[in-house]
């Protein structure tokens, strides 16, 4: 059935059901109002029949069916009063004449009456299985003294009969409720169907059934706010990324402690296409775009992705061409010491062919022991080895402070290690690259399994006024035009908070950078300095 015709169904389902509660009380009101109207009458029609002065003479004595005075008085009074009965009873009850001659020499019903106490009644009596309004007025004789009882009453209708004399008016009724609904119903039918694109309710819920099962089927995150910044639309990918509860929907973002970098992007507009926020230790791209309807903002809608492996897969690229440019520098280099060699077997000068390679190989022997003679994880002196090249490659000289110590250390420290180290020693190299006298020296030291890492470099140090913001995410004092900066200081802080620890810089001759890092205790935290 269509939306129309459920409305119209519904709406003379109403109409019928407020009928049916008029019809009732229509019932109820006529019969309060005979018994209260036709109760006046008859009480009035007896207390005349009552002060009859025949009858106050006569009924004391009178006989049933004896005599015609007492019935002519009788039957005077109901024609008059257009009542539908009336008696007359002595002091014991006996009738003495009825307009119902049955009744005539039996004991008046009384019903609920309190004449025999002598006062006047008026109220519902059955007689026979007739219901009539009665009306019963004691009968005193000039002594005052009760002799009899006058009794006159008005058939009470039946409720068909009062439904039919109401029928005029209910058909009056029916016929209006019956436009007005009709009419109503059309056009709320019509109404709703505007609002909701002239879509069916079926139509509408299949529309958000496939809608909820395309939002939480996407890998990527989606989340809607309102121009209050309140969450419409969330789905499972973005509450996973964004660490939201279950009842964010319909939550201020300032009520769930979002940080301000994150809530930043998702209710500003963004120039680029693409933030980088880091979430965690999670690096998540964000794309915001305003929702607008008939002309104005509704709201907007963020879309999500988690860059985190994409990022590392870009570090491992990174490290690969790195170490590409590296072993090209070296072949070159190798490439002029074979031509040497050569030169020198030409010529004869074979001790200087020996010497010549002993000086070579000792050079790179003695930087790969200086390095794995302190630090035994493998992980973090290959790191360091291939720095060094790196280093010198950019003509900096980079060298591991002599004080340096570390063991060996689980997987997931060393892992930590290389994130931290790898990032610090970059940010030192970037600095002072193409600079004089270009100095970076690392200091790796371990105390009862907690490790302190410290990188220096010679260069200009960092300004005073950015110093609190190097290890915002997306802070970075080199130009980029990607985006893609500003996050390795940001993420290497992640790291040591998240071991208990913390990183720090200050300016002695250049940067030092330090960073704290505990042992993970067996709660999978940190332990505290």
């Amino acid at each position: 059935m269509s939306l129309a015709g459920q409305y119209l169904r519904l709406q003379l389902l109403i109409v019928l059901a407020v009928l049916v509660a008029v019809v009732a009380i229509s019932l109820a009101q006529s019969a309060a109002a005979f018994e209260r109207i036709e109760g006046g009458r008859a009480l009035s029609a007896a207390e005349t029949l009552a002060a009859n002065p025949v009858v106050r003479s006569l009924l004391a004595d009178a006989q049933p069916s004896v005599g015609t005075a007492l019935p002519s008085v009788a039957e005077s009074v109901r024609t008059i009063s257009g009542s539908s009965r009336v008696a007359l009873a002595r002091a014991d009850r006996m009738v003495v004449t009825s307009s119902d001659p049955s009744q005539e020499g039996r004991e008046m019903v009384l019903g609920d009456s309190v004449v025999m106490t002598g006062r006047a009644w008026t109220g519902l009596v059955d007689t026979g299985g007739t219901e009539a309004v009665s009306a019963h007025v004691p009968v005193l004789d000039d002594r005052g003294k009760m002799v009899g009882i006058a009794s006159v009453g008005r058939n009470f209708p039946s409720a068909l009969e009062r439904l039919g004399a109401a029928v005029p008016n209910l058909l009056t009724y029916v016929g209006v409720a019956s436009v007005l609904g009709v009419a109503g119903s059309l056009l709320l039918a019509r109404r709703v169907k505007r609002q909701t694109l002239g879509m069916e309710p079926d139509e509408i819920t299949g529309l958000v059934e496939n809608r909820e099962a395309m939002l939480h089927g996407l890998k990527e995150g989606v989340v809607a706010l309102d121009p209050q910044h309140r969450i419409t639309v969330v789905n499972d990918s973005a509450r996973r990324l964004l660490g939201l509860p279950d009842d964010c929907v319909g939550k201020d973002l300032g009520s769930l402690s979002v940080q301000p970098a994150l809530k930043e992007v998702l209710t500003q507009d963004q120039p680029g296409p693409d933030r980088l926020v880091l979430v965690g230790e999670s690096l998540v791209v964000l794309n915001r775009m305003p929702m607008r309807s008939h002309g104005r903002v509704i709201g907007s809608v963020t879309t999500l992705r988690d860059r985190t492996e994409l990022a590392s897969l870009e570090r491992e690229l990174g490290t690969t061409r790195t170490a590409t440019d590296t072993l090209r520098a070296q072949a070159h280099e190798f490439a002029n010491q074979l031509h040497t060699i050569s030169g020198l077997i030409q010529i004869g000068e074979y001790d200087a062919v020996v010497q010549f390679v002993n000086g070579t190989t000792s050079n790179r022997t003695r930087l790969n022991e200086e390095v794995t003679s302190r630090i035994e994880d493998p992980a973090l002196a290959a790191l360091l080895i291939a720095k060094s090249s790196l280093a010198a490659e950019r003509g900096v000289s980079l060298e591991l402070a002599p004080e340096s110590r570390l063991g060996r250390v689980d997987e997931e420290l060393s892992r930590d290690l290389t994130t931290v180290v790898g990032n610090l020693v970059d940010n030192a190299l970037d600095a002072v690259t193409n600079t004089a006298n270009a100095e970076v020296e690392v200091i790796i030291e371990e105390d009862d399994g907690a490790v302190r890492v410290v990188v220096s470099d010679s260069g200009s140090g960092v300004p005073p006024d950015v110093m609190d913001d190097i290890f915002r995410q997306g802070f970075s004092t080199k130009n980029s035009s990607d985006g893609g900066r500003g996050y390795g200081l940001a993420l290497a802080r992640v790291v040591c908070q998240r071991r208990g620890g913390r990183l720090t810089v200050h300016n002695d001759g250049g940067a030092v950078f330090t960073a704290e890092l505990f042992p993970v205790e067996q709660n999978g935290k940190g332990r505290q300095p």
